[in-house]
């Protein structure tokens, strides 16, 4: 996936930008709603990403900042583990990126490319239940909320954006 605007570029990450990604997930605002990974799942999760760009469509890409290349966060379209009839969306941005509409953006973006691939699969989006910016961006983003996901003794906000 690559995607640029005048406020972000999406783009693939390189093996050297491992750095960024980790770096992420070392704010405990970050990863307030986030489960809970060691800094080895991290790189098993970054490392996965490279891997995934050679086999595509979907994967974990980097968001940066294109005035100045600032790392910004990172997005992933996947197959959801939950429904494997449907391709879950996601994203993380550094706090200091918080509430200048870039997870709109970045929502949007990835919507978009997830309908380039014309696999007629709905869209969707899980958010801890407490996380009310996460889910104001989907709403702003056109999805519907639906029934709560469990999963692993744990509630999530379920949010769908149907195919049709």
């Amino acid at each position: 996936m690559y995607y640029k605007s005048d406020n972000i570029i999406i783009r693939e990450f390189t093996p050297e930008e491992f750095y960024h990604f980790s770096a992420l997930f070392e704010n405990e605002n970050v990863t307030r709603y986030l489960p809970y990974k060691t800094p080895e799942e991290y790189k098993e999760m970054f490392d996965k990403a490279l891997a995934d760009y050679t086999e595509g469509p979907f994967s974990r890409w980097g968001i940066f900042n294109p005035q100045n290349n600032d790392f910004v966060g990172m997005c992933l379209a996947r197959i959801f583990l939950d429904q494997p009839a449907q391709i879950e969306i996601g994203y993380t941005l550094g706090e200091n990126y918080w509430g200048k509409g870039l997870g709109t953006e970045v929502c949007k973006a990835l919507v978009e490319y997830c309908l380039s691939l014309h696999l007629q699969k709905d869209i969707i989006a899980v958010t801890d239940l407490d996380n009310i910016g996460s889910q104001k961006v989907l709403f702003k983003s056109g999805f519907n909320r639906i029934e709560n996901l469990e999963r692993e003794e744990r509630e999530l906000a379920y949010f769908v954006l149907s195919k049709d």
